[in-house]
């Protein structure tokens, strides 16, 4: 079901283990190629133009491509109470962990009469993506808008792709949640063209983003590479991926259906389990066989299992597999271990972190409090997951009296003329003429 990389007796350093792990074979720069005349379209365009775009990709043109508002209001009305009543604890979780996100103001005096002032400010316009397709993410509203909210951005707008079944309208479950949550403006647009109309805005349709979050396909991250300047972005995210890092004291069947719940995302989905026990890599694919053809999506699972993305790693001990795990810098990572709670403290590249059989990654997917777009392909080496930091910009704010800046002349004086810069010291000693 899932092919085995066994890397026992391999000391390897960070590089030598990422030659070796398994990775899709994504091809973002081919992607880009590939968008470039949607971006044009929707740069030069209007809305014919975007409604052909929907036409072409999802196989229908909403009536609209701005959502109107008694379509949100008739989705939220019309929502199964079971579903919203999941919601809203959901959503009650997740602001209560992106609350303690949020940053104060900090007022450093450098020196008497010198202060430099921290000041963090939301951006003014966001654009949120929530993905369609193989599967509804209500869910991805939730994880979105919230930390938008609790950052004070005062213009926000959520896009999602139009659906045949649904009359060319997103899904009504991510319309209703997107009204739950106080959310007016919603477009039924999808894909790169999506990202484009954020990225440069459309004249009586859309306002131009400042920047844009969430997850969605190649073509999205190949959007968010190529208009990165045009508008900021969260990061890059594409196919899902799950790691599992086990020993002897791991529950195959738990093993075994957190690898699955993450293959059911897509058939390009990654499952990897890294483990020093051979015993449990037999009964992990033991219960993969039993389980797989009894699921509803068993076809795309077993697809994304035996695919080049997925694997599992056989290696010497847990502490070599924690040198793999941060090697291979997984979207989500759980520990099934003796020592989980010590082992992940040693975890230094991961995009969230699961510790213990009662903290799967599902949890985190819904309702933990803890955000699920997150930072994918290894990025997490360098970046984080979504929070209320993403949409906040640290801006100082500086002020010197007229005794601490005279005191300070001659130190910038002479590093301006350390680098050639003569005209920068004028402007300091300039002001000595009317003191």
């Amino acid at each position: 079901m899932i092919r085995v990389v066994d890397l026992r007796g391999r000391n390897l350093d960070k590089a030598g283990y990422q030659e070796l792990l398994p990775r899709a074979a994504l091809d973002v720069v081919s992607a880009m190629t590939k968008i470039e005349p949607i971006l044009q379209r929707v740069k030069n365009g209007d809305e014919k133009d975007l409604l052909a775009l929907c036409q072409e990709f999802d196989g229908i043109a909403p009536a609209s491509i701005r959502v109107p508002q008694s379509e949100l209001d008739k989705a939220l009305a019309e929502l199964n109470p079971r579903v919203r009543a999941a919601l809203e604890k959901s959503a009650d979780r997740i602001r209560l962990v992106h609350m303690d996100q949020r940053r104060k103001e900090n007022v450093t005096h450098v020196v008497d009469g010198g202060t430099v002032t921290e000041k963090w400010i939301p951006v003014d316009r966001v654009g949120l993506y929530v993905p369609g397709g193989r599967a509804v993410y209500p869910s991805s509203v939730l994880m979105n808008v919230i930390p938008a909210q609790i950052a004070e951005v005062t213009s926000i707008a959520v896009a999602s792709p139009p659906q045949k079944e649904f009359g060319g309208l997103p899904h009504p479950t991510i319309l209703a949640t997107c009204a739950l949550l106080g959310i007016t403006e919603v477009y039924a647009i999808g894909g790169a063209q999506a990202v484009a109309l954020f990225a440069y805005g459309m004249k009586g349709i859309c306002n131009k983003c400042d920047l844009v979050t969430g997850p969605g396909n190649i073509y999205v991250a190949a959007a968010k590479r190529a208009l990165r300047g045009v508008i900021g972005i969260d990061s890059e995210a594409g196919p899902t991926e799950i790691a599992i890092l086990a020993d002897e004291s791991a529950y195959a069947v738990d093993v075994a259906t957190d690898l699955m719940s993450q293959a059911e995302h897509d058939v390009i989905a990654a499952a990897v389990l890294v483990t020093n026990s051979q015993a449990l890599v037999d009964q992990v694919q033991e219960q993969l066989e039993f389980r797989v053809p009894l699921t509803k999506h068993a076809e795309r699972i077993k697809t994304a299992l035996t695919g080049i993305q997925s694997a599992i790693v056989l290696v010497d001990s847990v502490a070599q597999g924690i040198n793999v795990v941060n090697a291979y810098a997984a979207e989500h990572l759980e520990i099934h271990t003796k020592d989980a709670r010590s082992d992940a403290t040693k975890i230094r590249n991961a995009g969230a972190v699961f510790i213990g059989r009662f903290s799967p990654v599902s949890l985190g997917d819904y309702s933990a409090g803890s955000n699920h777009v997150l930072p994918t392909g290894g990025c997490a080496c360098h970046s984080s997951g979504l929070s209320v930091q993403t949409f906040l910009r640290g801006l100082h704010f500086i002020e010197y009296d007229k005794k601490a800046f005279t005191d300070i002349i001659e130190t910038v004086v002479t590093l301006a003329q350390s680098e050639d810069l003569p005209a920068h010291g004028e402007a300091m000693t300039a002001r000595l003429e009317n003191l």
